[in-house]
């Protein structure tokens, strides 16, 4: 019977183990297009629902997403995170190359503004080869958009049904999509109307329709360069904001092999002869007295002229002390000279004892002044 309920206890355990075990996400990117995964708010918002359950309430909690590779502090060098608020979803995206082939592990951390709870899931990227082979490529500039506003399923569609009509083929797939701040595009203002434009690049098996061609003659060329009016233009969008700028278009032609750069010239190995050196002369002499008399003289003269002028004020232009009391009246100057006798009085008096000390002598004496002061 112990036996059989140490089973049970060890049955249970793994069960409440393997169900609390969040499995993770695993997804596929083929190398050379575009890999996109939206984080949703809604799916992690039943993460927290400990105040669902207790109150009987529903938020809608501000949410941040934090993401990295797993034992790494960033993301692989294939992959972008964004998220322009905490109100909206979070975006992972990029276009692998042939060398980020493999497995790619992503830690991602949602944060809860609301209560500042916090989540991890783990999302398996495997990295594999090209699927599908895209010699022509074109990118696209759509000034009226974010890159936030173009990740999502529905634009990217209503993007590619524009092109494909410009392309005239229906095999599309997008190889990347770029924010114009990424290549060196300004910050827009934070007012309504501005945007920072994004680069959107689609490729295809199928060649460039004569519309697009026309991005290479050197007539469009002069018409963008000059800034007028562009006559071939050919893009239509049905919605307006994901118009496309023409002059920012560029083809990629990749069916065409690129030459290999010409290999340098192989010389003899000996260098030619340039005749005997002949070193330079030594300057001719030079007279540095004038260039001492500027630097060291003038500024020394102009010093002692500046002292004399000074000297002259303070010592010869004083007023004088016998000349000031000859200009001051004798009661003025008599109160003046009482007032330091008087101070040593009140200190005497203030620290000794008030019944033991003597009676101020100007309460007892009659004012002695001057017989000219009396006169006066």
């Amino acid at each position: 019977m112990a036996d059989k309920g140490n089973w049970a206890l060890a049955i249970t355990v793994f069960t409440a183990g393997f169900l609390l075990v969040r499995a993770d996400i695993i997804t596929e990117a083929p190398v050379g297009q575009l890999f996109v995964y939206e984080l949703h708010r809604e799916v992690f918002q039943r993460e927290f629902e400990p105040f669902h359950k207790v109150f009987g309430q529903v938020y809608n909690d501000p949410m941040v997403f934090k993401c990295n590779k797993e034992r790494f502090p960033d993301l692989p060098r294939w992959l972008r995170f964004t998220q322009r608020d905490a109100y909206d979803n979070g975006f992972l995206y990029g276009t692998p190359l042939p060398r980020d082939q493999g497995r790619n592990i992503i830690e991602i951390f949602v944060i809860n503004k609301r209560n500042y709870e916090t989540f991890k899931e783990r999302l398996v990227i495997n990295v594999g080869p090209a699927v599908k082979q895209m010699p022509y490529q074109a990118e696209f500039f759509i000034e009226l958009r974010e890159i936030e506003k173009v990740l999502p399923a529905a634009v990217q569609a209503e993007i590619k049904l524009d092109i494909q009509n410009l392309w005239r083929t229906s095999r599309l797939e997008f190889v990347n999509i770029t924010s114009a701040l990424d290549r060196g595009g300004r910050v827009p203002l934070p007012l309504p109307g501005y945007f920072e434009g994004v680069y959107v690049k689609l490729g295809s098996d199928q060649p460039f329709s004569p519309c697009m061609l026309r991005l290479e003659t050197a007539e469009h060329q002069r018409e963008c360069a000059s800034g007028g009016k562009i006559s071939g233009d050919c893009s239509r969008c049905t919605n307006p904001i994901n118009c496309i700028t023409w002059c920012k278009s560029t083809l990629f032609d990749l069916s065409k092999p690129v030459p290999p750069a010409p290999l340098p010239t192989v010389g003899s190995g000996v260098l030619a002869w340039g005749g005997e050196f002949s070193p330079p002369e030594s300057p001719p002499d030079r007279d540095f007295f004038p260039d001492y008399i500027v630097t060291v003289i003038v500024p020394l003269a102009l010093v002692l002229i500046l002292c004399l002028i000074l000297s002259y004020i303070m010592c010869c232009r004083r007023e004088g002390v016998l000349k000031r009391n000859a200009k001051t009246p004798d009661l003025q100057l008599y109160h003046h000279h009482t007032i330091q006798g008087d101070a040593s009085e009140l200190r005497r008096m203030a620290g000794g004892d008030r019944r033991t000390a003597d009676r101020p002598r100007q309460c007892l004496q009659p004012l002695n002044l001057p017989l000219t002061v009396m006169q006066k």
